[in-house]
């Protein structure tokens, strides 16, 4: 097993930025059991009683790869290892004031807030003592809870990021 921190990144003077658009770059995987049926939800500590993905800020120093971030956030969050199975096509977030329109001569266009990287994995252990386990709970819950939950919490592009993974949806559970 790697060694682990026992404290979580704070901060944003490291985040890194998307050159092109500006956005936020975020990584994080979510966290599949291993009958593709449930996926591992924090709660989320910018919203109280609101459930989302651990995922968290690429940051400048993690290079390229933003495997490392994501790893690094999902464990700091949740306290999981596992598996990575397989990136995810990135997501943008275009929610809110944050995510200007910029105005063409011929069309306009919505500048993201964020851009996700996220990576499907396979949990194979879950930890009692992770970063923010003071902090944050974290639960199993099946796809159409997590959508559910993405839904109350406004975070429709958590729900896309979801759709994109090879969990099990609720029609196809036996």
């Amino acid at each position: 097993m790697v060694d682990r921190p026992t404290t979580s990144r704070v901060g944003r003077e490291n985040q890194r930025y998307n050159p092109e658009t500006g956005a936020r770059m975020v990584a994080g995987c979510i966290c599949l059991n291993d009958t593709k049926d449930k996926v591992v939800m924090v709660q989320s500590m910018a919203h109280v009683g609101r459930w989302v993905l651990p995922k968290g800020g690429i940051e400048l120093d993690e290079g390229d790869d933003f495997l490392v971030s994501a790893v690094r956030e999902t464990w700091e969050e949740a306290g999981v290892e596992g598996r990575v199975m397989k990136k995810l096509e990135v997501v943008l977030d275009s929610r809110g004031k944050k995510a200007p329109v910029v105005s063409e001569i011929t069309d306009a266009k919505v500048i993201p807030k964020s851009e996700f990287h996220f990576y499907e994995l396979l949990v194979t252990s879950m930890s009692q003592d992770w970063p923010e386990a003071d902090q944050r709970e974290r639960r199993w819950c099946t796809y159409s809870d997590a959508v559910h939950e993405l839904t109350r919490a406004k975070r429709p592009e958590l729900i896309q990021a979801l759709d994109l993974l090879s969990i099990l949806k609720s029609s196809q559970v036996p």
